[in-house]
């Protein structure tokens, strides 16, 4: 396909058939003990129920996508008729959304104590952030209950006697991206590692409420980010900065960001005069707004993996995306998005100007995307998971689980 001088600079990379069927390719982390387990090659076969209960502790303030991502593993495993309790913060947002399920809500405030009292009376505990692995690890000295460890960031541990006990101690650390999992062995290379990828949320879209969102920008391009407005992390001040940059020579392009969070009011107060930019504050359609977007933007200074951008490819949009964390293992650079450097707003420009220029680059990006979004679904993740609770629980009931 033709492709405009505008984006020669981006289309360095050259696809493979592998690439271009949609297969993830993990990065292998020299004399380290761990697998990648890329979606591709799970199976599509039922998951099928385990007589053991598993304790998921999620303790964060909000709902993000580390709690997406919880969430949507629970509902999984609950399709399989795995027992569960979830243990949350009192009176946070993830405690109040599974009042469908059959499971035991345990509520907790953040005392390592209290969680650690919460995980009582379990076969396994799966810990989905990072500050309550050290109750899990004293549940384990206290009960001898295994306990697996998401990691879902790829910031550095810190180097601490007691954060080297609680990782070696753990089944398996597993990681949502082969780069959060070099991290975690760049940290303590005797870790038992898995890598198990983040999944789409399966968002559903409402037709008519897509296009009435669609219909406030006629005739315009429409460029979003959905997320947390968190400028520390997702880079939103660069957004605001290509708005005003092309807010009088591409007055056919629109910018929306949809979500809300701690820097709301600042990055307003940044985008003060743009008639180009929207913000929509916190949403709960967030399919019917993906549906209604031309081109998805995460220009982040960091990320484990930006599952919301497996949301995107699901609905067909090309992607720009920062080429931080393990973004490179889903958005495969002139296959089905452009990646950026961070902190470079020169090229997030460039990038949202090329795909403006040409709308059947903008289609040969979704459609790829599209492909490869069907191979990280919430089916292949449970099954992942469900595969490694059970070797796990099957080694410590036989004792071939060892401390490190």
């Amino acid at each position: 396909m033709h492709r405009s001088d505008g984006c020669q600079h981006f289309m360095r990379f050259i696809a493979t058939p592998q690439l271009r069927q949609g297969v993830a390719v993990g990065r292998p982390i020299g004399g380290t003990r761990y697998a990648t387990l890329a979606a591709i090659d799970a199976e599509r076969v039922p998951l099928h129920p385990m007589t053991i209960r598993i304790a998921h502790v999620n303790l964060a303030h909000g709902y993000r996508g580390g709690e997406r991502q919880t969430e949507l593993l629970i509902r999984e495993l609950a399709r399989a008729d795995v027992r569960q309790v979830l243990v949350a913060r009192r009176h946070g947002p993830l405690a109040e959304r599974f009042e469908d399920l059959d499971i035991e809500v345990r509520t907790v405030s953040a005392n390592r104590l209290a969680v650690t009292r919460a995980t009582r009376g379990v076969d396994l505990v799966q810990v989905h952030e990072g500050r309550s692995v050290y109750s899990a690890y004293l549940r384990s000295l206290l009960s001898r209950t295994p306990y697996v460890l998401t990691r879902r960031v790829n910031n550095p541990i810190h180097d601490h006697w007691l954060a080297h006990k609680a990782y070696r101690q753990a089944a398996f650390v597993v990681a949502v991206a082969s780069q959060v999992a070099e991290v975690v062995s760049a940290f303590d290379p005797s870790i038992r590692l898995r890598v198990i990828y983040s999944a789409s949320s399966g968002l559903s879209v409402d037709a008519a409420r897509s296009a009435a969102i669609r219909s406030a920008f006629p005739g315009k391009l429409l460029v979003g980010h959905i997320g947390a407005l968190d400028n520390k992390q997702k880079g939103q001040e660069f957004i605001i900065q290509v708005a005003r940059e092309l807010e009088e020579t591409h007055p056919d392009i629109r910018f929306l960001l949809v979500g809300g969070g701690d820097d709301e009011a600042m990055l307003r107060k940044m985008a003060e005069g743009l008639q180009n930019l929207a913000f929509t504050g916190f949403v709960g359609n967030v399919g019917d707004y993906l549906a209604a977007l031309d081109v998805f933007i995460l220009p982040s200074y960091k990320e484990g993996i930006g599952s919301i951008l497996l949301d995107a490819m699901e609905q067909r949009l090309p992607i720009i995306a920062s080429r931080v964390g393990g973004v490179p293992e889903i958005v495969h650079d002139g296959n089905n998005g452009i990646l950026i450097e961070p902190a470079r707003p020169d090229q997030l420009k460039a990038a949202v100007l090329c795909l403006y220029g040409q709308p059947e680059l903008r289609r040969e990006f979704g459609a790829n995307g599209e492909r490869i979004a069907r191979d990280y679904t919430a089916e292949v993740m449970g099954k992942r998971y469900l595969d490694l609770y059970r070797s796990v629980i099957e080694d410590d009931r036989s004792g071939r689980l060892s401390p490190q």
